[in-house]
């Protein structure tokens, strides 16, 4: 196909400027409809965004025939019914994170891929960005020698800066998301794990909820052993005083480490000769470095940037972090 159109299921904030703008400045890319359930919202997103079509029901959208890709950009619970309806219409798809509220649902989509004959990937657009393709390459050439830990402490206030401020917070809703604010944020640290050191030979983790704030869980451990021996440890607390927020990550090798922020835009990294710091700008829409990316694969001309079945991996881990014992 010479042009992916595009629909978008749910534009709502992710969709305003991470990723909505991106899919009419991609070469071989445009935005044709956008769909929300609420028609009046639908209508002032497309006015707002130079969208011709718009609206407030995804199987019209999913019946326009001018569209050949899907972007699904509602809230977890609605991921994988969406998803394979639109892959039994023949529709290309790119489905946001976490791809599902738990492993046997992305195991499902799994399936319906590969029944199907389209395509579909999975909105872990950091493994397209400058900044965390920096970090890979450190590892990569061993400036801080062979890794041998990680350390990952996502700490936050009971209502996080890094979240959007919505009107419905459908994030804390184990029903709508499949947890709290650890499965919002979490896939992106986790899936960089994945992109970093392969794959994972065991995990395992706790949950629970401390403050009582909201129904979801509100503090994560877990640990993860890759099979090259790189352990993961992480650290995620949403229950924290605004004084002692922090996002860190640190990459322990044998000569120094790599330290960075998942939500910021510095790496800095010391060995027992070097230590240096760098500031790298995100681009305006974050996720169009990896939508160009899925445009080139949609278009068969280039690799999935990041498959179902990886997502299936991070599902894995995030159930054996937060599913209880029975």
């Amino acid at each position: 196909m010479s042009t992916i159109n595009w629909g978008i299921i749910g534009c709502g904030n992710v969709t305003e400027k991470k990723s909505g703008p991106a899919f009419k400045k991609v070469a071989g890319s445009n935005l044709v409809a956008v769909m929300r359930r609420d028609a009046e919202k639908a209508a002032d997103y497309a006015a707002r965004h130079g969208v011709g079509k718009w609206y407030s029901d995804a199987d019209e959208l999913l019946s326009d025939p001018e569209l050949n890709a899907v972007y699904i950009a509602t809230p977890p619970a609605s991921h994988l019914e969406y998803a394979v309806t639109a892959l039994k219409k023949g529709f290309n798809v790119y489905v946001e994170k976490p791809v599902t509220r738990n492993s046997a649902e992305a195991k499902a989509m799994a399936v319906a891929v590969k029944e199907g004959n389209s395509k579909l990937t999975v909105a872990h657009y950091r493994r397209a960005l400058p900044m965390f393709l920096k970090v890979k390459e450190l590892i990569d050439t061993r400036v801080v020698g062979d890794i041998r830990t990680v350390q990952i402490r996502m700490w936050q206030s009971r209502k996080p800066g890094l979240v959007a401020d919505v009107e419905t917070n459908w994030r804390v809703q184990p029903e709508l998301s499949g947890g709290g604010y650890f499965h919002d944020l979490a896939p992106h640290q986790l899936d960089l794990m994945l992109y970093y050191f392969g794959e994972p030979e065991m995990y395992h983790g706790f949950s629970l909820n401390q403050s009582g704030a909201t129904p979801a869980d509100d503090h994560v451990c877990g640990q993860i052993l890759f099979k090259n021996k790189v352990v993961v440890n992480g650290s995620w607390c949403f229950n924290v005083a605004e004084s002692e927020t922090t996002d860190t990550c640190e990459i322990i090798g044998t000569k120094g480490k790599i330290t960075f922020p998942f939500f910021g835009n510095y790496i800095s990294w010391k060995t027992d000769t070097e230590e240096e710091t760098i500031t790298i700008t995100h681009p305006e829409h974050i996720q169009q470095p990896f939508i160009t990316k899925i445009v080139a694969y949609f278009k068969g001309e280039g690799p999935n940037p990041c498959p179902i079945d990886d997502a299936v991996t991070l599902m894995d881990i995030i159930d054996s972090f937060t599913l209880k014992n029975s």
